[in-house]
């Protein structure tokens, strides 16, 4: 209808655009149409085991980087092996520890800066393929114990080669009881 192709790269000789790209008007109008789509509403309700899961949620200290209400501080943590520039404190707000995340994704790529930001857990109900390499493709896969074990079977993304593949990285929760876990899991899914 009416609207651009985004499947398509911008004609540089048509009139609505600017050397090659979308005209800035038009990228406000598309950032503002994206920002005005709300999430379909969520069929998790916040019951009992709900309720466990934020008391676990809390306890086992989850708000110190997925702060309520937007679940995230929006700080950003250093990718294991990179050494944080001095003048990056003073410019950044950065974690002062890793969470053991595969360093490659942000080492070895062209647009590697050395961080991860810490994610936002509203709507991680609708969500899936957690962690940054997309390795779990589910909450309780993400909270398995046995993920970061040589022999795990990872049910997201894992080398075209491999049999099995350890998940590494953000080892919190993965030592909590199967009641606590699955509480924790549920209330997730409320947010």
């Amino acid at each position: 209808m009416g609207g651009p192709d985004f499947n398509k790269l911008p004609d540089p000789s048509d009139p609505v655009t600017v050397g090659g790209r979308y005209s800035d008007e038009q990228l406000y109008a598309l950032a503002l149409y994206v920002y005005s789509l709300k999430p379909p509403p969520n069929p998790n309700q916040f019951d009992k085991i709900a309720a466990h899961g934020k008391q676990v949620f809390e306890s086992q200290g989850c708000p110190a980087c997925h702060t309520p209400p937007l679940y995230t501080s929006n700080k950003l943590t250093p990718a294991e092996g990179f050494k944080v520039p001095a003048d990056h404190l003073a410019k950044y707000d950065i974690l002062p520890m890793s969470v053991g995340t595969d360093p490659g994704l942000t080492l070895s790529t062209k647009r590697g800066t050395g961080y991860y930001k810490v994610p936002s857990l509203k709507g991680i109900w609708y969500r899936s393929m957690f962690g940054h390499s997309s390795v779990c493709a589910t909450l309780e896969d993400w909270f398995d114990p046995n993920r970061v074990k040589d022999d795990y079977l990872p049910t997201g993304y894992k080398p075209y080669d491999a049999k099995t593949y350890a998940v590494k990285g953000h080892p919190f929760r993965l030592n909590l009881s199967d009641e606590d876990r699955n509480a924790l899991i549920t209330f997730l899914r409320t947010l």
